[in-house]
């Protein structure tokens, strides 16, 4: 609230073991803040917190500001399939509620196992349907080259994370090695980890996990000037910070693709009205 009484809303929703500080580093920030907060405060907010530097700076682009901005184009989600055969039935609900792509976790269980799920929700999915497979950094080399094989064959939108963060090069080679584009994720959460994967060459996808990613105003600079191909993604944020991320961020740069905000049967319907 500023001095004449206008309100600004920030959500800090960490995820620790994703990369961004833990709930507590978060909270013990925020009990240390004197009461009245300045500009200068929330702008030299450390980048140790970046969970910290979205709720800040996103609450303090909101007092008082013009939040009406729309979207140039129609907002559509990926939802999350379930991962092994659970995805086989599952889909079928999300598709009547209206959605169109998918993501399906891989890496889970013996890659013979789920390739013959895979070649099954395939066959189920309606030829309109989209496919994204999401590894979480699980695959060796031999299995990501196998995945990415299949995923030219049969068009999967992309290929998320194949490799752990550590082998940067490795992604490098199979980017430019197969036709199915993959998406960085567990390597870029902070916006510093995006301007150094870009500087070293990283041309695919970037999914963005804006609640986590640190400073909005930066990370709106990076993405006006670069236009890097990206993926909004949730962190199983609120109403709150999503409203900002839509309006503030998304608004403000070209198209994306379907965005990874599929995650609203997680929350009571109150949790995801923005007041």
């Amino acid at each position: 609230t500023d001095s004449e009484g206008r309100v600004g809303k920030g959500e800090i929703a960490p995820i620790e073991w994703f990369g961004s500080e833990s709930f507590d580093q978060a909270f013990r920030f925020c009990q240390q803040l004197p009461e009245q907060i300045t500009s200068d405060t929330i702008f030299s907010i450390s980048d140790s917190l970046p969970a910290c530097q979205f709720g800040f700076e996103s609450a303090w682009e909101s007092i008082g500001g013009d939040d009406s901005a729309k979207l140039t184009y129609p907002l559509t989600y990926s939802s999350l399939l379930p991962a092994g055969e659970g995805s086989l039935s599952n889909w079928k609900s999300l598709w009547s509620q209206g959605s169109r792509t998918f993501k399906w976790k891989i890496g889970v269980a013996p890659l013979a196992e789920e390739l013959q799920i895979f070649a099954q929700l395939k066959q189920a999915l309606p030829p309109a349907a989209k496919l994204r497979l999401d590894a979480n950094a699980g695959l060796t080399w031999q299995e990501a080259c196998t995945w990415l094989e299949v995923a030219d064959r049969d068009g999967i939108e992309f290929l998320e994370q194949p490799l752990p963060p550590n082998q940067f090069d490795p992604m490098l080679k199979l980017s430019d090695r197969f036709q199915t584009p993959i998406a960085l994720d567990e390597s870029v959460a902070t916006l510093k980890q995006m301007q150094q994967c870009y500087q070293q060459g990283w041309r695919g996808i970037f999914v963005v996990k804006a609640a986590i990613a640190g400073s909005p105003r930066r990370l709106r600079e990076f993405c006006q000037t670069y236009q890097p191909d990206i993926v909004w993604s949730s962190v199983f944020e609120t109403a709150i910070a999503r409203h900002f991320i839509e309006t503030r961020l998304m608004a403000a740069l070209p198209p994306a693709r379907a965005a990874g905000f599929g995650i609203s049967h997680w929350f009571l319907d109150e949790v995801q009205q923005y007041h």
